[in-house]
């Protein structure tokens, strides 16, 4: 067997509101409750498993590697809600996107200041 990635814990203020979010923007469904989790299951199997905390959260990234064709619908649904997005992980180029590695991509946040990043090309795979 080989090591897979199977779920992780995204912690949010408002778990479903979270949850539709990511799905809305990504095309996705939101999964039944599971326990005290939100599921939001990525094509690839892998949950992002949304869960209240009333406390500060921290944000963390997550970078989704898409399709051109996904791209393109992920943007446009970006755009659409008003997000602001930015070229980089800093923030520093808002309103761009990267051409990383021949690729696109592009950052932007959740409603509880997770970054989230969408990608064509892995990092590292030329271009």
């Amino acid at each position: 067997m080989t090591v897979q990635l199977n779920h992780t814990i995204v912690v949010a203020h408002d778990k479903r509101a979270s949850a539709r979010f990511l799905a809305d923007i990504l095309g996705l469904e939101v999964s039944p409750p599971y326990g005290p989790f939100l599921p939001v299951e990525i094509p690839n199997g892998v949950t992002l498993d949304y869960m209240d905390s009333p406390g500060a959260i921290t944000p963390q990234h997550y970078a989704f590697l898409v399709s051109e064709d996904e791209f393109d619908q992920i943007f446009a649904r970006i755009q659409e809600a008003g997000l602001t997005y930015w070229a980089d992980p800093f923030h520093s180029r808002p309103g761009e996107i990267n051409h990383n590695d021949g690729g696109r991509g592009t950052y932007f946040d959740d409603p509880d200041g997770h970054r989230l990043e969408i990608i064509t090309r892995p990092y590292g795979s030329g271009g």
